[in-house]
């Protein structure tokens, strides 16, 4: 009788410590973190595809706004512009560098699935911008800096989503002011998250 109460104990423990395990691993909550990698599509310029990383850190519950999280998210991209005209007696070209970097805080939507995490932020960044323009005029070359763009703050809004394709990798994708038109890309979870005492953990497996 005691043998068979000890195997009922190890039973409900092991219950236990799965479901807390599985809460913290799908979807995000308190702690979680990620890094990645995207392909931004347009939005700067003549530029039509940028390389960039995105790192996250949810840091806080927000029970007062729709029961949501708060997250700080650091991006970083990098753009290249260039083109050249030839014309008769003048070859010009010109190129454009642009790298920027920001910081947004984002608010994450409680939501019944969690694989499914939307977002939406704001915050400030910071162009580096580089560029020349050079002129070859009847055989002579005129170089100087300069473009359409210039180093300096911007300001970033930005709305995004995550799909969990595993309990440690997400497909990502954010768009808005400050950046590419679109980037798409992937994630891979550095920390799990807690859901924070007293919110809904809603269905960890639930189809879109």
């Amino acid at each position: 009788m005691r043998s068979i109460t000890r195997a009922v104990s190890m039973i409900s423990l092991a219950s236990v410590v799965g479901a807390v395990t599985a809460e913290a691993q799908e979807g995000i909550g308190i702690g979680y973190s990620d890094i990645g990698v995207v392909v931004g599509l347009g939005g700067i310029g003549g530029a039509s595809i940028a390389l960039g990383g995105r790192y996250e850190n949810i840091i806080r519950h927000l029970p007062d706004l729709g029961d949501g999280l708060l997250g700080i998210q650091v991006g970083a991209d990098w753009w290249n512009w260039s083109s050249e005209i030839n014309q008769p007696g003048v070859t010009h070209s010109s190129s454009v560098t642009i790298i920027p970097i920001g910081v947004t805080a984002n608010y994450h939507l409680k939501m019944e699935n969690r694989k499914v995490d939307p977002f939406l932020g704001a915050g400030l960044g910071y162009w580096l911008v580089s560029g020349s323009n050079c002129a070859v005029v009847l055989g002579v070359e005129y170089c100087g800096s300069g473009g359409s763009y210039g180093s300096g703050i911007r300001v970033i809004t930005r709305a995004g989503i995550r799909y969990f394709y595993s309990s440690s990798t997400t497909l990502y994708a954010d768009l808005g002011i400050g950046g590419a038109t679109i980037n798409v890309g992937l994630t891979l979870r550095l920390k799990a998250g807690t859901q924070p005492p007293g919110r809904s953990p809603g269905v960890v497996g639930g189809a879109l």
